[in-house]
Protein backbone atom coordinates (compact mmCIF):
# COMPACT_ATOMS: atom_id res chain seq x y z
CA UNK A 1 0.00 0.00 0.00
CA UNK A 2 1.18 3.57 -0.62
CA UNK A 3 -0.80 6.83 -0.21
CA UNK A 4 -1.49 9.12 -3.47
CA UNK A 5 -2.32 12.96 -3.87
CA UNK A 6 -5.12 13.54 -5.50
CA UNK A 7 -7.03 16.28 -7.63
CA UNK A 8 -7.69 18.36 -4.63
CA UNK A 9 -3.65 19.02 -4.54
CA UNK A 10 -4.45 20.49 -7.95
CA UNK A 11 -3.85 24.51 -8.30
CA UNK A 12 -2.79 24.76 -4.21
CA UNK A 13 -0.19 22.98 -3.64
CA UNK A 14 0.35 24.07 0.00
CA UNK A 15 3.44 21.36 0.73
CA UNK A 16 2.78 20.75 3.84
CA UNK A 17 3.60 16.82 3.65
CA UNK A 18 6.61 17.59 1.86
CA UNK A 19 9.13 18.08 4.96
CA UNK A 20 7.36 15.37 6.95
CA UNK A 21 7.83 12.07 4.49
CA UNK A 22 10.67 10.45 5.88
CA UNK A 23 11.40 8.82 2.44
CA UNK A 24 11.25 12.01 0.20
CA UNK A 25 8.78 10.36 -1.89
CA UNK A 26 7.10 13.70 -3.36
CA UNK A 27 7.83 14.82 -6.75
CA UNK A 28 6.22 18.64 -7.96
CA UNK A 29 4.48 19.83 -11.00
CA UNK A 30 3.59 23.02 -11.79
CA UNK A 31 0.22 23.10 -10.04
CA UNK A 32 0.42 19.82 -7.54
CA UNK A 33 2.77 17.32 -6.16
CA UNK A 34 2.39 13.55 -6.76
CA UNK A 35 4.07 10.72 -4.15
CA UNK A 36 5.84 7.77 -6.17
CA UNK A 37 4.08 5.05 -4.81
CA UNK A 38 6.99 2.78 -5.33
CA UNK A 39 9.06 4.76 -2.89
CA UNK A 40 6.52 5.32 -0.18
CA UNK A 41 6.51 3.06 2.96
CA UNK A 42 2.85 3.74 3.79
CA UNK A 43 3.74 5.40 7.33
CA UNK A 44 0.88 7.95 6.93
CA UNK A 45 2.82 10.82 8.38
CA UNK A 46 1.77 12.77 5.18
CA UNK A 47 -2.13 12.81 5.26
CA UNK A 48 -3.02 14.51 8.16
CA UNK A 49 -0.56 17.26 7.11
CA UNK A 50 -2.13 18.32 4.33
CA UNK A 51 -5.08 21.10 4.45
CA UNK A 52 -6.71 20.51 1.65
CA UNK A 53 -6.92 16.50 2.61
CA UNK A 54 -5.58 15.76 -1.04
CA UNK A 55 -3.51 12.85 0.28
CA UNK A 56 -5.35 9.21 0.57
CA UNK A 57 -4.58 5.91 0.80
CA UNK A 58 -4.11 3.44 -2.40
CA UNK A 59 -6.71 1.29 -0.52
CA UNK A 60 -9.56 3.51 -0.69
CA UNK A 61 -12.34 3.55 -3.02
CA UNK A 62 -11.71 6.16 -6.00
CA UNK A 63 -8.16 5.90 -4.71
CA UNK A 64 -6.82 3.74 -8.24
CA UNK A 65 -6.77 6.13 -10.35
CA UNK A 66 -4.77 8.62 -8.71
CA UNK A 67 -1.91 5.54 -8.00
CA UNK A 68 -1.76 5.93 -11.57
CA UNK A 69 -1.15 9.52 -12.13
CA UNK A 70 0.70 9.51 -9.26
CA UNK A 71 3.07 6.82 -10.41
CA UNK A 72 3.34 8.54 -13.89
CA UNK A 73 4.24 11.80 -13.07
CA UNK A 74 6.82 10.73 -10.13
CA UNK A 75 8.82 9.48 -12.96
CA UNK A 76 8.64 13.40 -15.13
CA UNK A 77 8.63 15.63 -12.46
CA UNK A 78 11.53 16.71 -10.34
CA UNK A 79 12.15 15.39 -6.19
CA UNK A 80 10.87 17.62 -3.63
CA UNK A 81 11.93 17.61 -0.51
CA UNK A 82 11.65 20.78 1.44
CA UNK A 83 8.31 22.68 1.63
CA UNK A 84 7.92 25.65 -0.49
CA UNK A 85 5.49 28.17 -1.12
CA UNK A 86 2.00 27.59 -1.75
CA UNK A 87 0.64 28.91 -5.07
CA UNK A 88 -0.06 32.16 -5.04
CA UNK A 89 -3.76 32.37 -5.61
CA UNK A 90 -4.24 28.45 -3.33
CA UNK A 91 -7.02 29.66 -1.27
CA UNK A 92 -9.08 31.07 -4.31
CA UNK A 93 -9.26 27.12 -5.22
CA UNK A 94 -8.58 24.80 -2.28
CA UNK A 95 -12.30 23.61 -2.47
CA UNK A 96 -13.58 23.50 -5.95
CA UNK A 97 -14.57 20.28 -7.00
CA UNK A 98 -13.35 18.63 -10.34
CA UNK A 99 -10.24 20.48 -10.98
CA UNK A 100 -8.48 17.75 -12.79
CA UNK A 101 -10.23 18.79 -16.69
CA UNK A 102 -10.06 22.14 -15.98
CA UNK A 103 -6.33 23.10 -14.54
CA UNK A 104 -4.47 19.73 -14.65
CA UNK A 105 -0.46 20.58 -15.87
CA UNK A 106 1.92 17.53 -17.15
CA UNK A 107 4.66 20.23 -16.79
CA UNK A 108 7.20 19.86 -13.90
CA UNK A 109 8.07 22.10 -11.18
CA UNK A 110 11.17 23.70 -9.67
CA UNK A 111 12.14 20.53 -7.25
CA UNK A 112 14.03 21.16 -4.17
Amino acid sequence: MAYVVTETCIKCKYMDCVEVCPVDCFYEGENMLVIHPDECIDCGVCEPECPVEAIMPDSEEGAERWLEQNREFATQWPNITRKGEPLPDADDYKDMPDKFAKFFSAKPGKGA
